[in-house]
């Protein structure tokens, strides 16, 4: 055997017995990003899912700006009363022209109640294909979606909150807590109520809405899922039972709705009803996946022909 020989023969037979480690110190590592394609509209999601957590903003924060200071009109579509923390906007569908006003709102949180987002829209294609069921004196708005970043996100759980990672259900000036009360409420992931009561701009954009139209007297609150009919107030407001009670008698929600011992803080309706004199109510659909439409029907028409005492 040569001199090359005999050096290649040495140097097979020592890489043989040390192989090179698949990843030295030195290796480049290689990462993959994860790529999400867009969610079909509407389609429920498996809340195992591995998604990431959208950590809450809890540094001090200036009180919201709209990059609009008056609601804007779309002559094809809806009212845009401000935008969302990512710039998308909210839009509230106007429908008759009395002098007394009714207000539905949908998707306060998100993707996580997703299929509430589709009974307001569902009720929108009702209203304007039926516009006769809107009462001669009584104007409709209905608010599809209080929280389109939570909505496009993903709907599931990691869907609730918005994009400072706010529950806006608790973010409501009345009765506001910023370490509000865990035990019994929904702590499925990391939520806040916000560094101050109202620093969302979804709820200064609703809040601005409502105080600019008095001529609102009650309203609906859509959630998800299976506790019932909640009445807005604390202390109990009798419009607000009324209401609850009306709804009721049509559907099979429950009222008074279940007690799971949850101290509700920040909520809209307590704030609609104990600050704005609202008659308002929570109604939570039956699941998070259907609609109830056919139920929320015969609501929409007890809740339009709802007189206010």
């Amino acid at each position: 055997m040569n001199l090359v020989g005999a050096v290649g023969l040495i140097v097979f037979v020592w890489l043989s017995r040390n192989p090179t480690p698949a990843h030295s110190a030195s290796a480049p590592t290689i990462t993959t990003a994860l790529s999400r394609t867009p969610l079909p509209s509407y389609a429920p999601q498996g809340e195992g899912a591995i998604l990431p957590t959208i950590k809450p903003t809890v540094e001090a924060q200036k009180p919201f700006q709209s990059p609009t200071s008056t609601p804007t009109q779309d002559p094809n579509g809806p009212m845009v009363i401000g935008y969302s923390v990512a710039g998308r906007p909210l839009g509230v569908y106007r429908f008759g022209n009395g002098p007394t006003g009714r207000l539905i709102i949908a998707g306060i949180h998100g993707g996580n109640e997703w299929n509430t987002i589709a009974l307001a829209k569902e009720l929108i294609d009702y209203v304007e294909g039926h516009p006769e069921i809107i009462p001669k004196g009584i104007t409709l708005y209905i608010l599809p979606d209080l929280n389109p970043d939570g909505e496009a996100r993903i709907h599931g759980l990691d869907g609730r909150v918005n994009n400072n990672g706010v529950d806006l259900n608790r973010n409501w000036p009345y009765r506001w807590e910023k370490d509000f009360a865990r035990s019994n409420c929904w702590n499925y992931r990391e939520t806040t109520a916000g560094p101050f009561a109202a620093s969302e701009p979804e709820t200064v954009a609703l809040l601005n809405f409502v105080q600019a139209h008095p001529e609102i007297d009650a309203l609906i609150s859509y959630h998800a899922a299976a506790l019932g009919v909640f009445a807005g107030g604390v202390p109990a407001y009798k419009p607000s039972v009324l209401l609850a009670e009306g709804i009721a008698k049509v559907s099979t929600y429950q009222y008074p709705p279940k007690d799971i011992g949850c101290k509700y803080t920040g909520d809209l309706t307590d704030w609609a009803a104990s600050v704005q004199r609202v008659a308002a109510v929570d109604i939570e659909l039956h699941n998070f996946k259907d609609t109830d439409f056919d139920e929320n029907l015969k609501i929409l028409k007890v809740f339009l022909n709802y007189k206010k005492k």
